[in-house]
């Protein structure tokens, strides 16, 4: 089964149609396997490498600090204790993994489900082609208007410095290949613009 999305032209005039498998573009919204891949991937994200050292870590604190006995004050084995300056913390945080496992299948599952709501919102937009020759930030913003996608993520297929240098100083406007799109950038924009070759692509990688 197949589903046909509209082809745009930089123009914004309609330039034919391009086939995608119903499957990738056409499934239905799974928003609690969405939310859950979502947050693995800003979890996997995070470094987790804060770190403090407890008593045993600080270095120091060999000798005993005053005798045992007749000086009137705690009997105290280490200066490297939590209540010292400059000794160890009590409740140290230590080194963190963060990352969460998430299967192959439930992550192309939830990459299909957005896809397929972002195409049904009609937030997903596929045009021929877009070149940027010379590197014009006006004109990508004119072309951008043109389509209705201001806030927008740009997925191309190749390498395409032109685009990437036109869009560098748009802060709603982000630019990456089809093979860097994950689940974080699909939803962070109100509208996804690809090339129909970069949404073969895609299409195929799902399969």
């Amino acid at each position: 089964m197949t589903i046909q999305l509209k082809i745009n032209s930089v123009s914004g005039e309609e330039a034919g149609n391009v086939d995608l498998s119903d499957r990738n573009f056409g499934a239905d919204f799974n928003e609690p396997l969405v939310h859950q891949v979502v947050v693995a991937y800003q979890a996997g994200g995070r470094q987790g490498t804060r770190a403090q050292k407890n008593r045993a870590s600080v270095r120091g604190g060999g000798a005993k600090p005053w005798r045992q006995k007749g000086t009137g004050r705690a009997r105290a084995g280490t200066i490297r204790s939590p209540i010292f300056t400059g000794g160890g913390r009590a409740f140290p945080a230590s080194t963190r993994n963060f990352s969460q496992k998430v299967n192959k299948k439930m992550y192309r599952s939830a990459m299909r489900s957005i896809l397929s709501e972002l195409a049904r919102q009609d937030r997903l937009i596929v045009v021929d082609e877009l070149v940027m020759e010379p590197p014009k930030t006006r004109a990508l913003v004119s072309a951008l208007d043109r389509l209705g996608a201001q806030t927008a993520l740009i997925i191309l297929a190749g390498d395409n410095p032109g685009v990437a240098l036109s869009a560098r100083n748009l802060g709603a406007v982000s630019v990456c290949h089809c093979r860097e799109v994950n689940p974080v950038r699909l939803i962070r924009h109100e509208k996804v613009l690809m090339t129909a070759e970069a949404a073969k692509n895609i299409d195929e990688a799902l399969r």
